[in-house]
């Protein structure tokens, strides 16, 4: 009881539930983008399984502080500079996200609506739910062991985690259907995913580039194309009247 009453408890876990949801963006992101490739009517499961396992994975994460801290320790030196299995692990995963947000771009872009609709039909439930844990890993490293290094308590940590992901729970269906209906924003979020994959990768190699940047970068085209899609209703309006 006595925890539950401490107000440092309660400051930690708003904070650390702040930091999960924020770091959870480009993650949905990748979700929405990614659930497109099957068949509208099992999009929803495909999306509630696949963070329900990357959850587990979190925790597991999270249960292995040890392991965690050894990821951060040199495995070899190219050319003066350090790799542990952090910096390969955040490389591999930026080149997973700019392959897949470079063959989406393609598809949307080369192929006729026929030819989409048919590799959607071929696209596995199961590999959907694979790619969204495997890249669930790679986006939930650093705030994992962030959230270590601002709370000792695990129970903290933990409850942040499985709030976070609740809340990704919520946001993924709308995120998804909001981006499916409008092909412009699609396209932008494609392109967050080439921002994030290119960011992952130069962080791997050892140039840090704050995620404050990143999130900046990110808002203000958000921004922008909401006043886009505002500006299109407003014609389509003033057409209908006319």
């Amino acid at each position: 009881m006595e925890f539950l009453l401490n107000p440092e408890v309660w400051v930690s876990l708003a904070t650390l539930i702040a930091l999960e949801a924020v770091l959870g963006i480009d993650n949905l992101v990748f979700i929405a983008i990614l659930v497109e490739r099957v068949p509208r009517e099992k999009q929803a499961f495909a999306r509630r399984v696949g963070i329900s396992m990357a959850l587990v994975t979190r925790l597991l994460l999270l249960f292995t502080l040890a392991w965690i801290a050894g990821l951060t320790a040199s495995l070899f030196e190219v050319f003066g500079e350090e790799f542990s299995w952090r910096d390969l692990i955040l490389i591999g995963g930026g080149l997973f996200l700019l392959t897949k947000a470079t063959r989406e771009i393609h598809h949307s872009i080369e192929e006729a609506d026929e030819e989409s609709s048919l590799t959607k039909n071929a696209v596995s439930v199961a590999g959907i739910i694979i790619q969204i844990m495997l890249i669930d890993i790679v986006f939930s490293l650093d705030s994992v062991i962030t959230a270590v290094g601002m709370v000792d308590d695990v129970r903290i940590m933990a409850t942040a985690i499985i709030v976070a992901v609740g809340i990704m729970l919520i946001a993924a269906g709308p995120l998804s259907d909001f981006v499916s209906r409008h092909p412009t924003v699609k396209m932008l979020a494609m392109s967050f995913l080439l921002l994030v994959g290119m960011t992952l990768v130069a962080d791997g190699m050892g140039l840090h580039i704050p995620k404050g940047y990143l999130y900046f970068a990110m808002g203000f085209s958000v921004l922008v194309e909401g006043l886009n899609l505002s500006a299109s209703k407003r014609r389509a309006k003033a057409r209908l009247e006319t």
